[in-house]
């Protein structure tokens, strides 16, 4: 069926946007596909159906990524009924936008636990029986933010920062295992998130980008299938940025 056929995925966050383009893509590569959600059962429900009348399989695991307890409990479930898990996509991610000076301590909790700790807790927890098989692939996603910074996102970029940091070193102490880990940094893409900035706002981030475009969930997630795949065996440590130029 595909480069992936027979191997086990977990996308945390996948039900919708960025994750739902990811599970699809790599259920028609052949994996099956494990779709974390946190609340939104009825939009993860929706892309599972897609993505089983494309053909592919896959299963909801419904978790809280900033809850260790939680991602435990739902690899453990995971691995008891597959044996392995291949790939690990950690997308899952929260923003909580606003100046420092008003930003509230729980705001900043909420952004880090779910984005940075979110994304050590899985890796943590599948990682493990990873280093077992000998094999694993890893993408976490961080952003444009993480790297350039954006004033009124300083938990967001902060995060996604911490992100690059955690990948780089979780690199080099699996690379051994035959783990790569990786990161994607999107840059502007059109999602429901971005649908909702007002037009002016939009015109302007649009300037900034030199191939004049918003990305799509397909181009991160042609990304993240090439990353998880054969041809990226020799590629571990890096980040990818999808995002039209904008941060070079």
């Amino acid at each position: 069926m595909g480069d992936l056929k027979g191997q086990i995925a977990l996308v945390t966050g996948g039900g919708r946007g960025i994750g739902k383009a990811v599970v699809l893509m790599l259920g028609r590569l052949g994996a099956v596909v494990m779709i974390n959600y946190r609340q939104n059962r009825q939009a993860a429900e929706a892309t599972l159906e897609e993505l089983m009348a494309e053909g592919g399989g896959g299963e909801l695991f419904p978790f809280d990524v900033a809850e260790e307890s939680q991602v435990e409990e739902a690899v453990k479930k995971i691995v008891d009924r597959h044996r392995k898990i291949d790939i690990l996509v950690n997308n899952a991610g929260v923003t909580s936008d606003g100046l420092l000076v008003r930003l509230t301590s729980e705001e900043w909790d909420r952004v880090i636990g779910i984005n940075l700790k979110g994304t050590v807790h899985c890796t943590k927890a599948v990682c493990r029986r990873m280093i077992r098989e000998r094999y694993g692939r890893i993408v976490n996603f961080t952003s444009v933010v993480g790297q350039i910074g954006n004033a009124g996102q300083s938990a967001y970029a902060a995060s996604k920062a911490g992100i690059i940091g955690f990948t780089k070193a979780v690199a080099r102490e699996l690379a051994s295992r035959g783990i790569t880990v990786n990161a994607v940094a999107p840059g502007f893409i059109d999602t429901e998130m971005t649908a909702q900035l007002p037009e002016k706002l939009r015109e302007e981030f649009l300037r900034s980008i030199p191939l004049a475009r918003f990305g799509t969930s397909r181009d991160v997630a042609e990304v993240v299938s090439f990353l998880v795949g054969s041809g990226a065996s020799y590629i571990t440590g890096q980040v990818i940025n999808v995002n039209g130029g904008l941060y070079m």
